[in-house]
């Protein structure tokens, strides 16, 4: 009921697995109690257990926060107070993971071909990783160079610098997402690419224009789990991550290596380069100037 509600609502997939999640990690707190039986109490028991017994992080905690009030609000329809008593976590923020240029270029060196384009955008335009998965054909513009990035966090769209070296590849790219569209035109049951909500309705016939069509596609075609339609989507986040992980093993990097410390590492060198703060701001698109301020710690 809560998945399909929140579908319906078009929340994204990654929001409505987190919230279901900490749904049934509250649930299960208390005893497997219906959550219309309790209310603010026991989230708030609840808020208090993830620091106190668990450790967690102020994104964690706030993630679950968001979780149950989603659910109060929209499902059982008995919003929780504004005034919850919970102890906050204080768990201080980690500082990010930075690689030098001699580290990025050893480990783009023994990136595997098929992802390597994905992960130099990660570096090269500073993109989080789901932005990178999300990216249309149509995103990006070979006059300007740049990419355009909709619907980024939090709703937010802006306009990332493309690497002039990458041009060559993503040309090559759009052929190989062109190949797969003809062959997927060919198919019957084919119902084109995913569309968001407004522009479905906007432009009905578009979700089988090259476009419109996911720079990095999946390799083979699957069911929407909205829709239950035939579909071609982007290629999972996994991927991207374990060949990520592997090339920072293969290039004998001692660090954690994952595809925001690609994003950390461009924002560092940027500012090393002599970028100026804000510049670096609107390039990875944090709202508040203080979340970039972090990067230069790594420096000092």
């Amino acid at each position: 009921m809560i998945k399909d509600y929140m579908y319906s609502k078009r929340y994204a997939k990654r929001t409505i697995e987190a919230y279901l999640f900490w749904i049934a990690g509250y649930i299960r707190f208390n005893n497997m109690q219906h959550p219309s039986s309790m209310g603010d109490t026991q989230v708030e028991l609840y808020l208090n257990h993830l620091v106190n017994s668990k450790n967690a992080a102020q994104g964690t905690q706030a993630q679950a926060l968001n979780a149950l009030s989603f659910l109060y609000k929209e499902i059982i329809k008995k919003p929780l107070s504004l005034s919850l008593n919970f102890v906050k976590s204080e768990r201080p923020r980690k500082l990010p993971v930075v690689l030098t240029q001699t580290e990025v270029s050893t480990l783009f060196k023994h990136c595997v071909a098929k992802h390597y384009l994905a992960c130099a955008l990660l570096y090269g335009s500073g993109m989080r990783l789901m932005e990178v998965l999300r990216l249309r054909v149509q995103d990006i513009d070979f006059d300007y160079s740049c990419i355009r990035i909709w619907d980024g966090k939090g709703g937010k769209n802006r306009v990332v610098t493309l690497a002039e070296e990458l041009t060559p590849q993503l040309r090559t790219q759009i052929q190989l997402v062109n190949g797969y569209l003809q062959l997927d035109l060919k198919n019957p049951l084919y119902c084109g690419v995913y569309m968001p909500h407004l522009l479905r309705k906007k432009y009905p016939n578009h979700n089988k224009q090259l476009g419109w069509q996911y720079l990095f596609p999946s390799y083979k075609l699957s069911i929407d789990p909205q829709s239950k339609q035939l579909r071609r989507h982007h290629i999972d986040e996994k991927q991207l991550q374990r060949a990520v992980k592997k090339a920072a093993f293969d290039a004998h990097i001692n660090k954690h290596v994952t595809p925001h410390t690609l994003r950390h590492s461009f924002a560092t060198h940027l500012l090393q380069s002599g970028a100026d703060i804000r510049t670096v701001q609107a390039q990875l698109g944090h709202s508040d100037v203080r979340t970039t301020q972090i990067i230069p710690a790594v420096l000092n």
